[in-house]
């Protein structure tokens, strides 16, 4: 572990008032596994997620029905599938955990729902975001969204606002997948044209030749997914280098390619990005003035709480809420799941439900554009698409 990162633990540690665990946990303590990628190229990822566990324990206390919550934290590396399979076998079989949570990559939480599944142990998704990961186990809940959730919103107001031809550039991963599929079908649907597409590498891809490529289609417009870290940042480099930014080439992402936690370093090459997503950081509402607020005293005034945060905080809100509903209670995993089903959080995104029948997040979609305000580059939300569910669990 490098010196970044072993700092940012002890941080989350001590804003929790914790050190490290020197004893066994009480047989009465509930015990949380979580299964992220603490290093390698999503580390961000992970820092963001457990970051936002931190922050609604501080706020909410580390005991719940006078029970108290127990982390059990495990580093799954990047997306490797094995080993997040192994980790979730191990937490368990041996450290017996209640509930697993965390997964920023797909991979990762499609290998441990088999594990979920067989065991009979509840799972809460906090990033993950391909459709079929709840279709997976029947105890995986999701409070993050899904790729389609947020895709098919953008794709539908492209249409709308006299875009005829778009170039896709999606990463070739399952939800890049979702994502290229879904903006294809609800695109063509509105009268759209897909002028050709390209699925690039997951793990460490050079996209001049991609760029380059969408350069010479001179198409009306391209569509991104990558995902959220330091690939969004790469990628719009290569788009400026290229003269792609100032060529009136219009360019629609996900909210994963203009993620708060890395806008202000894309500087002038993110501005005028379309964008659909869940969460902004500039979102007006009294939840995120406080949450923005109480996040940036917590981990410093420069910190944003980016998408990835909210996952975090709004998963620990979820289970201290299905916990709260057991009165502690957690030995019938059936009764775990079914306190999820149907439940409302006031988030600092705005209200989200958890669609009691598909156990996945029902929520405002927001269509943004990168502006630069008060010196800083910022998601400005200027459209909206209340109660969105995931379209591809649509019949």
């Amino acid at each position: 572990m490098n010196a970044g990162r072993f700092a940012w633990g002890i941080a989350a540690a001590a804003l929790l008032g914790l050190a490290a665990p020197t004893g066994a946990a009480r047989a009465d303590d509930i015990k949380i596994g979580v299964i992220l990628t603490y290093s390698g190229a999503f580390a961000d990822n992970a820092r963001e997620i457990d970051n936002g566990m931190a922050l609604y324990m501080k706020q909410h206390g580390d005991t719940v029905a006078g029970k108290k919550i127990v982390l059990i934290k495990r580093d799954s590396t990047g997306a490797a599938p094995d080993v997040a399979k192994r980790l979730a076998q191990e937490l368990v079989t041996r450290d017996k955990v209640n509930l697993l949570a965390g997964f920023v990559l797909t991979p990762n939480a499609l290998a441990a729902a088999e594990v979920s599944r067989e065991a009979r142990v509840p799972m809460v998704i906090m990033n993950a975001a391909t459709s079929i990961i709840t279709t997976r186990s029947p105890y995986i809940v999701r409070v993050s969204f899904t790729l389609p959730q947020v895709t098919v919103p953008l794709a539908q107001w492209a249409a709308r606002h006299g875009i005829k031809q778009v170039y896709m550039m999606t990463s070739d991963y399952a939800p890049g997948h979702d994502a290229a599929a879904a903006f294809e079908k609800a695109f063509t649907a509105a009268g759209g044209q897909i002028v050709g597409k390209v699925a690039m590498p997951l793990a460490n891809p050079d996209f001049a030749a991609y760029v380059q490529r969408a350069g010479d289609l001179k198409p009306q417009a391209v569509f991104l997914f990558v995902p959220a870290g330091q690939q969004p940042v790469a990628l719009m480099k290569t788009f400026a280098e290229q003269g792609l930014t100032r060529s009136g080439l219009k360019i629609l992402a996900t909210g994963d390619v203009t993620d708060d936690a890395v806008l202000q370093s894309m500087g002038d090459a993110a501005l005028g990005i379309i964008t659909s997503h869940h969460y902004s950081f500039v979102h007006e509402s009294p939840e995120n003035d406080a949450f923005v607020t109480q996040y940036a005293k917590a981990f410093g005034t420069e910190s944003r709480p980016a998408f990835n945060v909210v996952g975090g905080y709004d998963g620990m809100a979820a289970i201290y809420q299905a916990l709260t509903a057991l009165k502690g209670d957690v030995g019938d995993p059936d009764k775990v799941v079914a306190a999820f089903k149907g439940m409302r959080i006031d988030s600092p995104r705005g209200p989200i439900v958890i669609d009691p029948a598909t156990r996945d997040v029902v929520q405002t979609v927001y269509i943004r554009r990168v502006e630069k305000v008060n010196g800083q580059f910022v998601n400005v939300e200027f459209d909206k698409i209340p109660n969105v569910r995931d379209p591809g669990k649509e019949k």
